[in-house]
């Protein structure tokens, strides 16, 4: 499209400090000027009374499809990337995304898990929801340390995936804790190699030892150390649970020490994963974790377990299924919602949603180009409300944060984490002459989550234009659902 002027907004830039009013041009999908009283364009967007802001960049974001991207898009995200997990193999997965065409910026990691289970099984199925359920029922990839054989053959997959533009290493470890420190170690070398971060779901989550979240921090903490690789940590409050403060504690003297280590936390105390992850089967699990199995529910019809038989015979017929994990009860305890807060405010940290894939009523994942999406679409409320919600909660109601460092972490913080590896995010995360023209409009005022955990498919409200590579997603609050401007992220000298 041609050049656009969003005019008199409030104008929000945490990278270059600035919050005043003034207008803002896009031209040929970039920032061509940024003051006041600039000459018009072929568009004009009054943006009197509303917010403008760099568009919100989420690494951490498993839905990537149409109908996921619409539902960000009324987050203000512009820029959408799969980091916890990944993909594998990765230039068939950029080649379909290019294909199909997407609503925001797309990309994604190289997925470790998936190379465990090329490597220990034989099986080299495309990385998918419906892939990596199937591929828990053969447990080898998720219990037994790697031979010298199978390592090699991890890592050859993972630099494949790599030379192909992954944006760094997706590293599962919770799913596969069987996996020696050996291979982490080696897996970190590589990515260190590369000069690419890992994503790092770590490997246990429990409040005690032995393999507590404690223990998992000190493991990555020394991946760090030992091999000078940038370690990214993925939702901190779902992989800390009750042990937030021990753990932040530790992560802050690792960074302070100069240690390259990053984080990320969505705002939820509640968190949704696949009904086979190994941690469910854990003999010990409620006295490990401190919640019973009824913490545990099935996202398309809302059934919480009551006791492990009835998991364990669930795991074995459904183990692709999506299910919730309530862990901070973040309604009536008002010690769990401090914890919430020191993941979500920590210094320096992302915020990011680790939304999930939209599946329908009879388990299977939806990516239709259905909008509003089908009312039996469910997923978890983070897949549409979590920049919205921290904006709403943590810096206009509680003001926990002040606005231009609340928007930081939605912006300019998660691209940093990624300039150095990957030079096409130093281009976004900012408003600035030559940067890339993704710019979210909102209504401060208004701007609310709307998704509940009984109604999960409620779009975000107050984002009234949303603009992708320079063209609009989002329009006075109403979407263009033939709009498909999303641009690959990708690391350079990638084999296409």
């Amino acid at each position: 499209m041609g050049s656009v002027i969003i005019r008199g907004g409030r104008v929000v830039d945490p990278a270059s400090f600035m919050d005043a009013t003034g207008d803002v041009v896009l031209t040929d999908g970039r920032i061509a000027a940024i003051g006041t009283h600039l000459p018009g364009a072929e568009r004009e967007i009054d943006a009197s009374g509303l917010i403008v802001a760099p568009g919100f960049i989420d690494l951490h974001a498993h839905g990537q499809s149409i109908p996921a991207d619409r539902m960000q898009a009324f987050d203000g995200i512009t820029t959408t990337l799969d980091l916890e997990a990944g993909v594998m193999p990765v230039a068939s997965w950029y080649r379909r995304q290019a294909r199909q065409g997407r609503v925001l910026n797309y990309g994604a990691s190289v997925n470790w898990a998936f190379a465990r289970i090329g490597a220990m099984t034989g099986s080299n199925e495309e990385s998918s929801l419906e892939a990596f359920g199937n591929a828990m029922r053969d447990r080898r990839w998720m219990e037994n340390v790697a031979t010298e054989a199978e390592l090699a053959g991890i890592l050859d997959r993972l630099a494949k995936g790599l030379a192909e533009g992954g944006i760094g290493v997706g590293i599962l470890n919770a799913y596969a804790p069987g996996a020696g420190v050996q291979e982490l170690t080696a897996v970190c070398q590589l990515a260190a190699g590369q000069n690419v971060p890992t994503f790092t779901h770590v490997a246990y989550m429990s409040a005690i030892d032995p393999e507590s979240a404690a223990e998992a921090y000190v493991r990555l903490i020394g991946y760090a150390g030992a091999t000078g690789c940038h370690m990214h940590i993925c939702h901190f409050n779902s992989s800390s649970k009750t042990d937030v403060e021990r753990c932040a504690a530790m992560v802050a003297k690792a960074q302070a020490q100069g240690l390259p280590i990053t984080l990320e936390a969505y705002p939820y105390g509640t968190g949704s994963t696949v009904l086979a992850a190994a941690f469910f089967s854990d003999p010990e699990f409620e006295a490990r974790h401190g919640v019973g199995y009824d913490s545990v529910q099935r996202v398309a019809d809302g059934r919480r377990f009551h006791d492990r038989t009835e998991l364990l015979a669930a795991q074995a017929e459904e183990p692709s299924t999506l299910v919730l994990w309530h862990v901070l009860d973040t309604e009536n305890n008002a010690h769990h919602r401090d914890l919430l807060d020191m993941s979500v405010l920590y210094p320096g940290g992302a915020i990011a949603s680790d939304a999930m894939p939209w599946t329908l009523a009879d388990g299977s994942t939806y990516t239709g180009d259905a909008w509003p999406l089908p009312a039996d679409a469910t997923s978890h409320p983070r897949s549409a409300g979590c920049f919205t919600r921290f904006l709403r909660h943590w810096v206009r109601e509680r003001q926990a944060v002040s606005l231009l460092d609340g928007i930081a972490k939605c912006t300019q913080i998660p691209a940093d984490i990624l300039a150095a590896s990957t030079p096409a995010m130093a281009a976004k995360g900012r408003l600035s002459v030559g940067a890339d023209a993704d710019v979210v409009v909102f209504d401060y005022d208004t701007l609310t989550d709307r998704a509940e955990f009984s109604a999960m498919n409620r779009p975000s409200e107050g984002v009234r234009h949303l603009i992708v590579s320079g063209s609009p997603v989002i329009t006075d609050g109403v979407l263009d659902e033939a709009a498909r401007p999303g641009q690959p992220v990708r690391r350079p000298h990638a084999e296409r």
